[in-house]
């Protein structure tokens, strides 16, 4: 039977298209519940920003999903997850929130042989040093090597994921995680799987390269379960999009990514801390 907040939808948010693949998983996991996601497109990319900055656009962000009668909240951003922001939030909403971080190094700790696991992020994520403390829990004897590839971000939100340029870039952050013998490489920002055959090319196909989006789909199920809240109805939920832009390459690239799934989006703008 679904409880009365069973029936209220799951909030996500990113700075811009790339959690579309946490999305993506969410919705094929969890196919009869309602989605809310928000794509912070006219303040992204996130990365170069100071951590205060994004912190606050973070709790923007959330405000508005929780405003909206969420019943959980995927940060399906690394550079938010990466601030204060979630701790915070956790003291200031009653609803539980789950991050795309611990789930990715979780996986990519049971998925490495040699214990040398690589991390591709954004500027904002990899000096955080918010991956290099999740493994730091896991107790596990892996050693990690990061590189910040702030230019993937762009490439994506413009819709490159194949071109030469790209594999110039590519070349230029991943080759010397090459040079370091690791066989796992997490890909530590939601823009960053869309990438994933250029990063595949270059890496080389021994290499796992662990997308968060699966993880945290399978994490947003179990705590659904355990906290019941899941929505066992029979009929297929529905699924918002909500962009901070009014730009159309929003709705071109979430038609691309998302598929059928993304009938449209609305146009949410931000009247302050643009």
């Amino acid at each position: 039977m679904v409880t009365e907040r069973g029936r209220r939808p799951i909030g996500m948010f990113d700075s811009g298209v790339g959690g579309l693949t946490v999305a993506r998983s969410v919705i094929d996991v969890l196919p009869h519940e309602d989605l809310i996601y928000f794509g912070d497109t006219a303040r992204c990319p996130y990365g170069p920003r100071s951590h205060d900055e994004v912190r606050d656009f973070a709790l923007d962000i959330m405000d508005l999903l929780v405003a909206e009668d969420v019943k959980l909240l995927v940060v399906a951003c690394n550079s938010a997850a990466s601030t204060t922001a979630i701790a915070e939030a956790r003291e200031r909403y009653d609803v539980p929130i789950i991050s795309v971080i611990e789930p990715g190094v979780r996986a990519a700790v049971a998925a490495t042989r040699n214990r040398r696991i690589g991390l591709l992020g954004t500027e904002r994520t990899v000096g955080s040093g918010a991956y290099d403390d999740a493994l730091g829990h896991t107790k596990a004897n892996v050693e990690m090597f990061s590189r910040a590839c702030p230019r993937f971000v762009e490439f994506v939100e413009r819709g490159d994921t194949a071109s030469a340029e790209l594999l110039e870039a590519a070349h230029e952050y991943l080759d010397p995680l090459k040079d370091r013998g690791v066989d796992t490489v997490i890909l530590g920002c939601t823009h960053y799987p869309l990438l994933a055959g250029v990063i595949q090319f270059v890496m080389g196909e021994d290499v796992v390269l662990i997308s968060s989006a699966e993880a945290t789909a399978t994490e947003v199920y179990a705590r659904l379960v355990t906290d019941g809240m899941l929505n066992d109805r029979e009929t297929l939920g529905v699924h918002r999009f909500i962009s901070s832009s009014a730009e159309a390459t929003f709705g071109e690239l979430g038609e691309r990514f998302l598929g059928p799934e993304f009938k449209a989006f609305e146009h949410r703008p931000w009247s302050v801390r643009t």
